[in-house]
Parts: structure tokens; sequence; C-alpha cells
């Protein structure tokens, strides 16, 4: 079954768990370091949000750890999309293209061959969050750095570490605002 069907299929199931006036607005697809797939299912009402996290078959998890575990692979992939290549891909190969037409300076193609693996890396919506794609993106995002001359710090990585709060923080909230007691 393809992705965005399981995606659907898991928004009809959890559609019960909607208290009055609230509506489900978001099901991302998790595959923590457990590898099990786990869907975190946002609600709201106005400016008002509840979270549920199900496994594969629709089932609530009311386990903290499992929830944290899929809440912070979800969270950490979307940083790291918005983060790679200063979240200005497109923009960075259409430079990359000028400089190469106007200048042609030594390893442009190579710094636009590694934009462009970048760029397939990063999966359209939906996608799995996983550390395997995790891990395939901060590769790709390290060889343009690489090919880009930064010999430095990373500035993904400074990225990243910096959004790390923000992942925490959202882990806390999913605890606080979750729609069933946990364990």
């Amino acid at each position: 079954m393809a992705l965005a069907d399981e995606l659907e299929d898991i928004a009809a199931s959890v559609a019960l768990f909607a208290d009055k006036g609230e509506e489900l607005v978001g099901v991302l697809a998790a595959e923590p370091a457990s590898g099990e797939r786990l869907y975190v299912c946002a609600f709201a009402r106005e400016e008002e949000r509840s979270w549920l996290v199900v496994d594969a078959e629709g089932a609530p998890v009311e386990d903290r750890a499992r929830i944290r575990e899929a809440v912070s692979i979800a969270a950490v992939c979307e940083l790291a999309e918005e983060t790679a290549a200063g979240g200005e891909l497109e923009e960075l190969r259409a430079q990359l293209l000028m400089l190469r037409l106007t200048e042609n300076p030594e390893g442009i193609e190579q710094a636009e061959e590694a934009a462009l693996e970048l760029e397939s890396t990063l999966s359209a919506p939906p996608r799995v969050a996983s550390p395997a794609y995790l891990d395939r993106v901060g590769t790709a995002t390290m060889k343009l750095e690489r090919a880009l001359g930064d010999g430095g710090a990373s500035p993904f990585a400074a990225a990243m570490q910096v959004g790390m709060a923000a992942v925490e923080e959202l882990a806390a909230e999913v605890e606080r605002k979750y729609k069933l007691e946990l364990r």
C-alpha cells in the first residue's frame, strides 16, 4: 500500500478521537529507532492542539517512550529538511548554475552535483521519518557543504543543534496535550 493511502486510512481511524469542534490537521509517519511504524496525529481547535500516536493498525499508543521516539524522529527529520542547504536549496542551485555560466570556477560541477543529490535525497511529502532518512539527508548535506568549500564547522550541524530545543519542546507538548493517559 502506498504511504498516501496508509495516511488516509490512519486519518479515518483516528477521526473518532477528535473532541467536539476539533479536527485532525496532520498525520506523519515515523519509524523510530525501534523500526516500528507509528503515526503522529495532530488535532486542532482554534489555537489549541492535542496529539495522538497510533501504531500501524490504528491502535493508540500509551507508552511515553514510544511516543517520544516517534515525535522526536518526525520533528528531527522536518528540521533537517528545513535546514539542509540553509533551507534554500532551489535558490542555491540557481546561484550555482549562474556561477557556472558566468565564471565557471573550479569545482562548480561537484557543487552542482552535490546540490542535485541533496535535492533528490529530500523526499517530497508524504515520507516516513526514520533514522535512515535522517542519515541520508545529513550525508548529502555534508557532501554539499564540502563541495562548497565549507572546511570549518558545518552550518547544517549547527542549525540542527540549535533546533533540538524546539524538538524537545514539541515532544514535551505532545506529552502534556496527549489525548490519553500515558504510561
